[in-house]
């Protein structure tokens, strides 16, 4: 048996064909990498407690963060206090002062303690909706007892003559509404599938793409370039979808606090982005550099073995006797 005969079918396919073939794996393998970085992103960097908890925790001391949360939090005091307030003198001025006392509140230690309690409040809840297949799925709802509590301390130790008439009750603030569980549910057992076999099929068709292909360092440039172009269109996504997020908000005013948020929780996914783009232009570039320099090393070894033939004179014949 020959040495062609025994070599393996790729090898012994014509170069077009494998190149073809390399092509189609490798354009698979590079479209698959940025949905699988995003999918990864979503199902594991989104739903653990604590890394969402400690991601958010920075925010609390983001100025427009905390003017948006004290806005909310002090329109719902007034309006958790307004049947108490609708007589009587304190209505016009108890607004500017709750106001100012949230606004106050949101500066200190305890504010802090009760947006990470808050948050994670938040998240246990929406993942125990999202994890937990109920028939008839119902709004997922956070208690806000705790923080209107500390709120009205606060009020109650700066002497604010109303503060003892706030109601502390466990009211339950829909963050999610019903409809929208079952349909977040099913994309969340997608992402938590997706995460797991976009990126091994793309490595599979990556490893595939560079064995059949005829000229196996091209074939690992173009493997570099598709991941650098995967990249630079993950970023791409990232600021689109933050400019479409906060198109859609209704309040203007509380925009940089959503967008604050946004960065914050796609902070990771950028990072991600910003690799696999640095990452593919790397091996993209010391592949051309490795097939440049390769080749010329391989002209200099040519010349140099043929140099010494072409001095060696030839042998003179000797005459016949």
């Amino acid at each position: 048996m020959t040495e062609r005969d025994r070599a393996p079918a790729s090898e012994q396919a014509p170069p077009g064909l494998r190149n073809a073939l390399s092509a189609v794996l490798l354009g698979l393998a590079c479209l698959l990498l940025p949905f699988g970085a995003l999918a990864t992103w979503a199902a594991h960097g989104l739903t653990d407690t604590g890394r969402y908890v400690r991601t958010m925790a920075p925010l609390a001391a983001d100025p427009d963060v905390r003017l948006a949360v004290a806005d909310a939090v002090g329109d719902g005091i007034m309006r958790a206090a307004g049947h108490d307030l609708d007589s009587g003198p304190l209505r016009g001025a108890a607004g500017p002062f709750v106001h100012d006392a949230v606004r106050s509140f949101t500066r200190t230690e305890a504010f802090r303690a009760a947006w990470d309690a808050a948050n994670q409040a938040l998240h246990a809840a929406v993942l125990d909706a999202l994890r937990h297949d109920d028939a008839r799925p119902a709004d997922v709802t956070v208690d806000v007892a705790p923080v209107v509590a500390r709120i009205k301390r606060q009020l109650t130790d700066d002497h604010v003559s109303f503060a003892h008439r706030i109601p502390v009750t466990h009211t339950r603030v829909p963050v999610l509404p019903a409809g929208n569980v079952d349909r977040l549910r099913k994309g969340y057992h997608v992402l938590d599938t997706a995460a797991f076999w976009l990126p091994l099929t793309a490595a599979v068709l990556a490893v595939a793409g560079i064995a059949v292909a005829a000229c196996r360092r091209r074939a690992v440039a173009a493997l570099g370039l598709g991941t650098a172009l995967g990249g630079g269109l993950l970023v791409l996504a990232v600021a689109i979808g933050r400019r479409l997020t906060l198109a859609d908000l209704p309040d203007a005013l509380h925009r940089p606090a959503a967008g604050a948020v946004y960065d914050a929780l796609t902070a990771t996914l950028r990072t991600v982005s910003w690799l696999l783009l640095a990452l593919g232009l790397a091996v993209a570039l010391g592949s051309w550099l490795t097939g440049r320099y390769g080749r010329r090393a391989a002209r200099r070894r040519a010349r140099a073995s043929a140099a010494p033939a072409a001095d060696r004179a030839p042998e003179p014949r000797r005459a016949r006797a």
